[in-house]
Order: C-alpha cells, then sequence, then structure tokens
C-alpha cells in the first residue's frame, strides 16, 4: 500500500525501508518505525495456509485459520492509516501497485488460453472485447473458459478455472480499495453500525434470502463476507477495540464465532466444513477469528525469540506477496508434470510406487515452494516497478536488498 512503513497485500509492492545501521554487528536488524513484525507474520501465515488449503483441499484449514479474513483486515488496517493522505492519490496508489502485477500474469494466462485453441470471439461474440477488460482493471470476472485442452494432456482441463481462481480477491480488494474513503468516512461516524453492516447484508445475500445471479452475486457475496474484516482492520488502527473491555470482546466474538459454527453445521457444502462455500458461516467466524488476532496484537517491532529466524522469509512473502498469491495455483499445477518425470526413473517405479503415490501430495508441497521462489524471481520485481522503485530480485531485509539509491522513497 502507499505508506512505506508496513507492508501489506498490495502493499508488498511497497518497500520495505531500510533500518538504521546498528552500532553493535551482532545485534539484529532494527526495523523502521511503525513496522508491526506482527501483522507481517500473520501475513505470511494466511499466504502458506493458502498454498496449503490448495494443494491439499483440507477443508478444516478454513476452520482453524480463515487466511481471506485476515488478509482483508490487515489490508483495511493499512488502508485506514494511508486515508490520512488525500483519498485521490491514495486509491491511485494502491491501483498502479497492484496492477502491473496482474497485467503480467493475466498475459502470461491469455497466451496459455490462445495457445490452447481458445477462441472466445467464436464462442461469445463481441461481448468478449468487453469482458476483457476485466483482465487489464478487474472490476469484474475476466472470462475463460471452463474446459479447454485434453483432460489427459499435460495439464487437466480445468487448468484455467484453477489458474484464474485468485482474481477473485483481486477483484474483491480493488472494490474495497475505490470504497474505503466512503466506508472510513462512515465508520468514523457510526463505527458499530457501519463495522456490523456487512454481516447484516451477509445475512441477505450470502443465504440466498435474496439472489443476485451470475458473477454480480459472487461480486456483492464477497464483499459483504469480508466487509467486516476490512472494517475492522480501521477499528483496529482507529483504537475502537481497545475502547472496549478485553473481556467483552472476547465473550462476544467467541458468540459469533460459534454462531458461525452453528450456521456451517446445518449448511454443509459438497465439501463438508469449508466455510468458502458457506458465506454466512465464512463472514461470521473470519469476523470472531479476527478480533481476537487484534485483541492481542503484540505490534513488534521485530520478531521475538524463536521467530527471529524466520524474519527473512516473513519480510520475503510480505514484499513479495501479490506475486505469491497470483501465481501460486499456476505453480501447484506445475508440480504434477514435473514429479510424474519421476515414474521415467526405474528406480522409482520399481520400488517406491506405492510410496509415491500415498505421498504425492506431500511432494507437491515441498516442490511448489521452490517454483514459488523461481517465479518471486522471473517477475517478483514487477511489484517494485509498480511502487515506482529500483527492482530486486529477493526482497528479504537483508543488507543488500535494503540499499536503495538516493531520493528513492517508495512511494
Amino acid at each position: 500500500m502507499t505508506h512505506s512503513p508496513t507492508t501489506g497485500f498490495p502493499d508488498a509492492a511497497g518497500s520495505v525501508p531500510a533500518p538504521a545501521p546498528a552500532p553493535d554487528r551482532a545485534a539484529p536488524a532494527r526495523t523502521a518505525p511503525g513496522r508491526d513484525r506482527y501483522l507481517d507474520l500473520l501475513r505470511s501465515i494466511a499466504l502458506v495456509r493458502v498454498v496449503v488449503y490448495h494443494i491439499f483441499g483440507w477443508a478444516w484449514l478454513t476452520v482453524l485459520f480463515p487466511s481471506m479474513g485476515v488478509m482483508f483486515a490487515l489490508a483495511g488496517s493499512l488502508m485506514a492509516r494511508s486515508l490520512a493522505r488525500p483519498a485521490l492519490g491514495v486509491i491511485r496508489s494502491r491501483v498502479r501497485r497492484l496492477l502491473p502485477p496482474v497485467w503480467v500474469f493475466s498475459a502470461v494466462m491469455l497466451t496459455m488460453l490462445f495457445a490452447a485453441g481458445w477462441k472466445p470471439v467464436k464462442e461469445e461474440g463481441i461481448w468478449w472485447f468487453v469482458s476483457l477488460a476485466n483482465y487489464i482493471v478487474p472490476v469484474g470476472a475476466p472470462p475463460f473458459p471452463w474446459l479447454i485442452g485434453d483432460k489427459a494432456g499435460l495439464l487437466e482441463d480445468t487448468w484455467a478455472v484453477q489458474a484464474l481462481g485468485p482474481l477473485w480477491y483481486i477483484r474483491a480488494y480493488l472494490w474495497f480499495v475505490l470504497l474505503s474513503p466512503l466506508m472510513l468516512w462512515l465508520f468514523r461516524r457510526f463505527p458499530w453500525p457501519t463495522l456490523l453492516a456487512p454481516l447484516a447484508l451477509t445475512a441477505v445475500v450470502g443465504t440466498d434470502l435474496v439472489k443476485i445471479p451470475g458473477e454480480t452475486g459472487n461480486a456483492v457475496t464477497d464483499f459483504a463476507a469480508y466487509g467486516a474484516c476490512w472494517m475492522l482492520g480501521f477499528a483496529h488502527h482507529d483504537g475502537l477495540l481497545k475502547q472496549v473491555p478485553r473481556y467483552l470482546l472476547i465473550s462476544c466474538s467467541a458468540l459469533v464465532m460459534a454462531f458461525g459454527l452453528w450456521w456451517a453445521s446445518n449448511h454443509l457444502g459438497p465439501d463438508g466444513w469449508d466455510l468458502n462455500d458457506i458465506p454466512l458461516a465464512q463472514a461470521t467466524w473470519s469476523f470472531g477469528f479476527v478480533v481476537l488476532l487484534l485483541v492481542y496484537s503484540p505490534s513488534w517491532q521485530q520478531l521475538p525469540g524463536r521467530l527471529a529466524k524466520w524474519d527473512k522469509l516473513v519480510t520475503l512473502s510480505n514484499n513479495r506477496a501479490v506475486t505469491i498469491y497470483l501465481w501460486h495455483n499456476t505453480l501447484i499445477m506445475a508440480t504434477i508434470p514435473l514429479l510424474d518425470l519421476l515414474w521415467d526413473v526405474p528406480f522409482v517405479y520399481t520400488h517406491l510406487e506405492g510410496f509415491f503415490e500415498a505421498t504425492y501430495t506431500t511432494w507437491m508441497f515441498v516442490l511448489v515452494w521452490p517454483l514459488i521462489g523461481l517465479m518471486i524471481l522471473a517477475v517478483g520485481w514487477i511489484e517494485d516497478l509498480a511502487a515506482k522503485r529500483s527492482p530486486r530480485l529477493w526482497p528479504d531485509g537483508s543488507r543488500s536488498t535494503r540499499r536503495r539509491p538516493a531520493g528513492a522513497h517508495g512511494r
């Protein structure tokens, strides 16, 4: 986001300011004033959880750690901080930082779709040229075929759906950014009604009480389901949560979360307890979960104790959050043809066939991280260019990546 002291999802395109040199070389590096490493850690955990979920498909992960709600809340907090400046400039900066990585992703995906034989004009007519704009500014759903290619080919025939799935988050985030000045204005005048209004809206549009068809309905439902988490970020920034006794916040959060689980138990989807299929349960559980995380927010200036060894990875993931999120599904699918090459190794085929089949998804999890690292090297620097900053290949906060040319402000 636009303020450089703290990184967020789109703020991952923002810079990690260079700490002042420590007088003692053995002392841990100091972080920049205002940087909250607790929030950075939460964002990193959320990204890892998303990758794990998309590999293993464990529905219970959406209950254990509702990553999307956490990410929207952190982004909302940073947005509230940035809106101390003129709103138009903040929105322009956010959009500028977000879109170039999306353009590169979209260009690659469209090239793959056309190479696979997609003929959208023949299938959808001239309207396709209008909907194509969502690949450029994703305020709506970009067009793509649900089935393309050969099911027995290099990638299964649903690869487009899986690869382009992450764009729903970009769409929701963009909506929140564009509407944040109005949302923050309402929040600061009517804090509690505004904070809870998205939950009420989810109870209407997320339960089929009012059915909005098509992608418009999906967009409104996503906006409602995570709107309360976004505004919890406002509440965290403005200190609203600190004005309420902690025991009361915890008690109310527990009740809201209990309602979410109760609602889910009576509306289980095809994947059981996957809250992504149950908007009202997702909204209420995420809301209560985020309140608990923010109530106990310690505002670390640096990662404490054993967490310190993860400092560079936390910094890297925050600086490249857009790249990681956009590309992770595509890279997960790329692990499959790579792992299948092992079947051509006689020893594996003869002696390890059963073991390899039983642990296949685990090997996907192991392999996807080097692929993510390669993608960070390949296109991650576009996030720096979008932030009007000198490109960095591996911005993990080490001394070599913290150096910045004179006059570079990362805005």
